[in-house]
């Protein structure tokens, strides 16, 4: 970082708006919705959905209650355009759910985008080319004149090709965007948004949607706020006009910019489940609706079952839902604080059924999201992964990998559910031993003894397997390789060794060595194995064959 004076990055000018009216405001309704989860979101993972992902995740979404999703960028991939067209052929899409497609200002491009929209009941082209001084200059060296020009007539193409689509019973609906509007210059972007409107000619019953995206977030949200009501305040035909927004989340306030926006008079927003999207993610529409349902509006979305929607998003998206994201979040509805756990407690005693959520600490009732307040150290079938890695660690010194919360939570929750009961952190100290401390079948470790020469590793191991006793060799780049290598010889499914993470357990003399591995088998299914021992080598050791023992009990 520079030392001051820093003179690097400069302040984000303000909006000349002396009379802004959105401070005063108070939010009465909730906007449209717009999913972009399954073309914004989906561009922005290391591995993109594959088509079948894909169509569970638009189920969900039309489960959840969006009536417009944006479902890909059919002009850039097959796969974008198949998308769409299974959607339609197999007649995927509710008759009150329009999809929306995007697409630039290049006539190839619209006419292939149209052939994806083709037999839709509603579609939403959303069009869109960058406007902001920097992209005119670096990307494009384009003039205002050249930026509007290109909007223009993408838009008269998007009428002309569209044209036989309506013909045909398709109600085509227009989105434009200025990208990088925030960036640009708010006059220049209102004179592109009224040239593309004068071409599409709105109506009261169909409105064009301007998009107003914080293509990149730079400013305060307030900034925010007052260029949403320049613009529609300056708009000629605001009553034929849909304002709709889109923000990232790079300054982290994303959603206090909605927020505010909405306040300064948008009609839509656009954004994703937990906010997944390009660098810090888009806006996180879970969170902006059920902030306005904790001021009494209905958002219009059901998020009744939330555990089940973070199931579906983390296993399509491999993301995961940080165990602090507002609301879905696996220990937002937890508290470690003795004092926090007391006053929930005793408030929550007192809250009838019929008065207004008053809670301390808790801000939205758990129930109307299918979930529950528990203390951390209190854990039944509702518990999550984070409160049993907090048992293991703090109750029995058990500091277990990030990844292997998961597969622990998922034993324990089994557990609690046939049990029926709460369990106390013996119970699930008890689970965890039997699970990946003390099986010894089929494979039972006897004996296992290193030497090394020459950087090279050899082992001797004795074990039995299936009750038959079995003396093993092998040699490799370390302890672990060398025993990897021994079981070859046997009739053990193939494997590999995919993470191996070590602590001490306990201190001074009485101290051992607990080790965690994670294995991936032939068909790529992953177990963990923890072993503990005096000596950390044959820690790592016990710490395989457990892996494997669960390994061979699932199969």
């Amino acid at each position: 970082m520079q030392t001051p004076p820093v003179t690097k990055y400069r302040p984000f000018p303000a909006v000349a708006l002396p009379n802004r009216q959105w401070p005063s405001h108070t939010l009465t309704r909730a906007p449209i919705w717009c999913s972009v989860d399954l073309r914004d979101g989906n561009q922005a993972l290391a591995q993109p959905m594959s088509v079948e992902e894909k169509l569970e995740y638009f189920e969900l979404l039309v489960k959840i209650g969006f009536k417009e999703i944006e479902v890909g960028f059919p002009s850039a991939s097959q796969i974008e355009f198949d998308f769409c067209r299974r959607l339609i052929d197999e007649k995927r899409i509710p008759d009150d759910v329009a999809i929306q497609i995007l697409c630039q200002c290049r006539e190839e491009l619209i006419t292939r985008s149209i052939e994806a929209l083709k037999g839709a009941k509603t579609a939403i082209f959303h069009l869109y080319n960058s406007t902001s001084p920097a992209q005119r200059k670096h990307v494009f060296n384009a003039t205002r004149a050249d930026i509007k020009a290109i909007a223009v007539q993408g838009t008269k193409w998007v009428k002309q090709h569209s044209a036989p689509l309506v013909a045909t019973g398709t109600r085509m609906r227009f989105q434009y965007s200025p990208e990088s509007f925030t960036s640009t210059e708010l006059d220049f972007a209102l004179e592109v948004c009224e040239a593309v409107t004068d071409v599409w000619s709105p109506t009261v019953d169909n409105k064009i949607i301007l998009n107003l995206p914080a293509t990149v977030e730079y400013a305060t949200p307030n900034v925010h706020a007052d260029q949403i009501e320049w613009m529609c305040t300056h708009l000629t035909r605001r009553d034929r006009t849909i304002v709709s927004l889109h923000t990232h989340n790079d300054r982290g306030t994303g959603i206090a910019a909605t927020e505010l926006a909405l306040l300064a008079g948008a009609d839509r927003v656009e954004g994703t489940l937990f906010g997944n999207g390009e660098r810090t993610g888009n806006l996180d529409i879970v969170t902006v609706a059920l902030n306005l349902y904790t001021h009494g509006i209905h958002p219009g979305l059901d998020f009744s079952n939330i555990n089940e929607i973070r199931e579906v998003y983390e296993r399509c998206t491999r993301l995961e839902v940080p165990p602090r994201q507002p609301y879905a979040g696996e220990l937002v509805f937890t508290a470690f604080s003795g004092s926090h756990q007391d006053a929930i407690k005793k408030s929550w005693a007192v809250q009838r059924p019929d008065a207004p959520w008053d809670v301390i600490y808790i801000p939205i009732d758990p129930a109307d999201l299918g979930r529950s307040y528990k203390a951390i150290i209190r854990i039944n079938s509702q518990s999550g992964k984070g409160g049993v890695a907090y048992v293991l660690e703090n109750e029995f010194g058990f500091s277990l990998p990030k990844l292997m919360h998961r597969e622990i939570g998922k034993i324990i929750n089994d557990v609690a559910d046939a049990k029926g009961t709460e369990l106390t952190s013996a119970d699930v100290h008890d689970v965890f031993q039997k699970e990946y401390l003390t099986r010894t079948a089929p494979i039972a470790l006897q004996h296992f003894k290193t030497t090394e020469r020459d950087s090279t590793v050899k082992c001797q191991a004795a074990l039995a397997l299936d009750g038959h006793a079995r003396q093993l060799t092998g040699e490799g780049n370390g302890p672990i390789d060398a025993f990897v290598h021994a079981l070859a010889s046997t009739p053990l499914p193939k494997f590999e060794v995919l993470s191996y993470s070590e602590h001490s357990l306990g201190q001074g003399s009485e101290a051992r060595a607990v080790s965690y591995i994670q294995i991936k088998m032939d068909r790529g299914h992953t177990f963990f194995g923890a072993g503990i021992d005096t000596n950390i080598e044959l820690a790592s050791i016990k710490a395989i064959v457990s892996a494997l023992n669960r390994s061979l009990a699932k199969k």
